[in-house]
């Protein structure tokens, strides 16, 4: 069972992107969030790590 991914609005005005109750991204604008969701939905649980540079 795959666990949900979610996109939700922050205090600052900004959004993040959850799957289940993990946080992978967030201070994005809604577009950025729900373009980043639909990504990853399509993607294979492993494909969605990120790295930060």
């Amino acid at each position: 069972m795959s666990e949900l991914i979610r996109v939700k609005p922050t205090q600052d005005g900004t959004y993040t992107v959850y799957r289940g109750g993990l946080a992978l991204v967030s201070g994005l604008t809604r577009l950025q969030a729900e373009r980043y969701e639909a990504n990853i939905a399509r993607q294979p649980r492993g494909a969605s790590l990120m790295v930060a540079g």
